[in-house]
């Protein structure tokens, strides 16, 4: 099997060193070169292209938006930006997955050498997950009308809820909610989702696997752009119609029940699918309170997490929708919740704002 064959571009000769050789403890990825800057980057990139590039932002002679930008617009590759956790570099990053990067990895300025050894793990799955990214599903996607029809793929009606001890709490509520989950490519998908949903909408609670910090100004960005409110989600917060909460980064969410109103709870735990906001955390609590009153979407993005909660939520009565193939960044997380029977529909990203509509209504 050919090597995943990897760039690193950063200024820093520790972050070079160590970077280059936790990833290359992998025996399917393959450090290409690692470079200083984004110049040094393309004339190394005229002998050999890469599969993955794992690129810095703030560096010398050229900035890391700049070259992401020179990249997509020559030759389309998956990029994975390595960011500080910082309020500046949370907003520059999210630049950079609006240009088209793919994930991101965080860095302190502190620890540095002993933080990105304990980030092994995280960083070989970053660049395996970049490199099955379809970044033809990243380019600009058609907003959904009113008018799209998400019939257009046969409609499975979810199956009678089980009998739980929670049957009678549900029954004492007719609020609906949506609850998605979403990994590589979600930042894109979301905005194309979000941005096409109309004022008056069901209450949504969003995991999109990001790390700490970033939540809240991917929340606030997105704010910006819709005609819903989103923002990122505080302990206690009431899931409203017309209101998306996004779980913050490093933090798991939940919903629970509060006498008849859905209410999030924003806590701490360990790692479960190696993520932290979880899908399956979220979910699985729909599933428990919530059940048919409510409508899970599992979306673009890499690995498993998710799938086992959605068919709970497909045991416990909910509608369950899986992003299709065709539109997905990586056609992971859809596809194990397709194949545990958990998807009741499988629709086109741009069949899932009418379809969130059509279940409000």
């Amino acid at each position: 099997m050919k090597p995943i064959n990897v760039l690193i571009v950063d200024d820093s000769a520790v972050v070079r060193q160590i970077v280059s050789a936790l990833v290359a403890r992998d025996p399917s990825i393959q450090v290409m070169a690692a470079v200083s800057d984004p110049i040094l980057a393309m004339e190394r990139m005229k002998r050999q292209w890469p599969d993955v590039i794992l690129l810095d932002i703030e560096m010398p002679r050229m900035d890391g938006i700049t070259f992401l930008k020179k990249i997509m617009e020559e030759r389309p590759t998956p990029v994975v930006i390595c960011s500080t956790l910082t309020e500046r570099g949370a907003e520059t990053t999210l630049q950079a997955l609006s240009a088209g990067a793919v994930g991101i990895l965080t860095k302190p300025k502190l620890g540095l050498k002993k933080f990105l050894e304990e980030s092994s793990i995280e960083f070989i799955d970053a660049v395996k997950s970049a490199a099955q990214a379809n970044l033809r599903r990243l380019g600009p996607t058609p907003r959904p009308s009113a008018a799209a029809n998400p019939a257009a793929v046969p409609h499975v009606p979810p199956p009678a809820p089980k009998s739980t001890p929670d049957s009678r709490a549900l029954a004492r509520t007719t609020d609906r909610i949506v609850a998605i989950g979403t990994s590589t490519g979600g930042t894109q998908a979301l905005e194309v989702l979000l941005t096409a949903l109309p004022r008056v909408s069901p209450g949504l609670v969003i995991v999109q696997h990001m790390p700490e910090r970033f939540t809240a100004m991917f929340a606030q960005r997105l704010d910006g752009l819709c005609a819903i409110e989103v923002r990122e989600a505080k302990d206690g917060d009431r899931v409203l119609p017309g209101l998306a909460l996004i779980a913050p980064g490093g933090k798991h969410m939940r919903v629970k029940l509060s006498g008849a109103q859905y209410m999030v709870e924003v806590l701490d735990g360990p790692l479960v699918n190696r993520h932290r906001p979880s899908v399956d955390v979220l979910f699985r609590s729909v599933a428990k309170y919530a059940g048919k009153n409510a409508l899970g979407i599992i979306m673009t993005g890499m690995g498993d997490d998710g799938a086992r909660g959605l068919k709970e939520m497909h045991e416990a009565g909910a509608d369950t929708i899986a992003q299709d193939e065709d539109s997905c960044v990586v056609f992971g997380m859809p596809k194990e919740a397709i194949k545990l029977g958990a998807a009741g529909r499988v629709l086109t990203l741009r069949a899932l704002a009418p379809a969130i509509q059509a279940y409000g209504a």
